[in-house]
């Protein structure tokens, strides 16, 4: 049975609160029928709240083995679960103080009804997409050379993924993947996404930079037309075109087209390419090979390679091996673990490269190494060891 305003006042008097009560005061009921577990809250900032005002989709994505998350059309968020200790109502029709303050007349009471309840909601942060995955699906077929893909057999389907079928497996968002496309060098062919062999790539990338150093060409203007028609006899225009976007960056000189490979980009090429052919290197000989391989006017640097090589100093003589910051763990104690495997004592220049990617949002990579390394000074430098005992694998 609902109460009265003055049972309402009766009932304040016996509890001794003062005050008095809004304009509007509001009696809560609970619903017939209503159950726990009904009814699922979620906490969304400001950009969640932009994006379903201007009609985007939130779309939660994951498998039974992933945590969830959350993805609008550009961003990413993870989603858990957070316990209150305040029971949440939700109820149709509720006005807040400010709104009750606002009424004008004589007081009056209004009856709400409490439609569901929970003692938990979901949370979401920000979050880096799930990309890792990317590298793993495209890597599974990657485009070798045109040879070999026309006698694919059809028996064995499309290779490759569309843009619908990688948004159902990977976690992120589609501007997101989108830029993850681009940044693995994967190009569509028939409308699916393919990675291309890194051999193959090479291939591509030593025809156009010998181009460029046999014509004499600025590296930082090499013109499109001529170089698609001096290469289409070796390789499809389509693909020098694409190897063209993937190592420069395109500009109008003179009314025509031309690309600027990028120096730093081509670099980290040649020296990936020269480091696949061994375990180690002599850096003194390998920086020598290094720089002659490049295209002319191109400078090499060690700064170049952060996160893809390794160099060992402490080795007479020093020698460099490759090390790609993609073949580590993405959980943030796996990655140190095996950090630690490698090495029981790192450099900090040398150890940064490969944990900055971990930072989230306001982390600093100095807070990273507090929590999981101890600090001490070896011959004068600084070196940072593991806090935890490391876990090595069982062979």
């Amino acid at each position: 049975m609902a109460r009265t305003l003055e049972e309402v006042q009766a009932t304040l008097e016996a509890a001794r609160i003062s005050g008095g009560l809004l304009p509007v005061a509001q009696s809560l009921t609970m619903a017939q029928g209503v159950m726990p577990g009904e009814i699922l809250l979620m906490e969304i900032d400001e950009t969640l709240d932009k994006a379903l005002a201007a009609g985007e989709r939130l779309v939660v994505r994951g498998d039974h083995e992933e945590k969830v998350v959350l993805c609008t059309d550009s961003t990413t968020y993870m989603v858990r679960v957070a316990d209150t200790s305040n029971l949440l109502l939700v109820a149709s029709g509720f006005a807040g103080p400010a709104q009750a303050a606002e009424h004008k007349g004589a007081a009056s009471l209004a009856h709400v009804q409490i439609c569901g309840f929970a003692s938990s909601f979901l949370e979401t942060r920000l979050c880096k997409p799930g990309l890792r995955k990317l590298r793993a699906l495209l890597g599974e077929m990657p485009y070798a050379v045109p040879e070999e893909e026309s006698m694919r057999g059809e028996d064995l389907g499309p290779a490759g993924l569309t843009t619908t079928e990688l948004l159902q497996v990977i976690q992120s968002s589609e501007v997101e993947l989108l830029a993850g496309l681009k940044d693995l060098h994967a190009c569509q062919i028939n409308g699916r996404w393919r990675m291309l062999s890194f051999d193959y790539e090479m291939r591509l990338l030593g025809l156009i930079t010998q181009l460029v150093d046999s014509e004499s060409w600025d590296f930082r203007l090499v013109p499109l037309s001529t170089c698609l028609e001096e290469l289409e006899p070796l390789e499809p225009r389509e693909m020098i075109q694409h190897c063209l976007e993937c190592y420069g960056q395109r500009l109008c000189h003179l009314a025509e087209v031309h690309y600027a490979l990028d120096e730093v980009r081509v670099c980290c090429a040649f020296a990936e390419m020269l480091l696949c052919a061994s375990i180690s290197f002599n850096l003194s000989e390998f920086m020598t090979v290094w720089s002659q391989s490049v295209p002319e006017g191109m400078h090499t640097d060690l700064v170049q390679l952060e996160g893809l090589v390794l160099v060992d100093r402490e080795s007479l003589p020093p020698v460099i091996s490759l090390m790609r910051i993609t073949d580590l763990p993405e959980d943030v104690n796996e990655r140190f673990n095996r950090l630690f495997t490698l090495r029981s004592r790192w450099r900090e220049d040398d150890i940064v490269p490969y944990i900055r990617d971990l930072c989230g949002e306001k982390q600093t990579v100095a807070a990273l190494l507090t929590k999981h390394t101890r600090c001490s000074v070896h011959r004068g430098v600084k070196m940072y060891g593991a806090r935890r005992p490391i876990h090595r694998p069982t062979r």
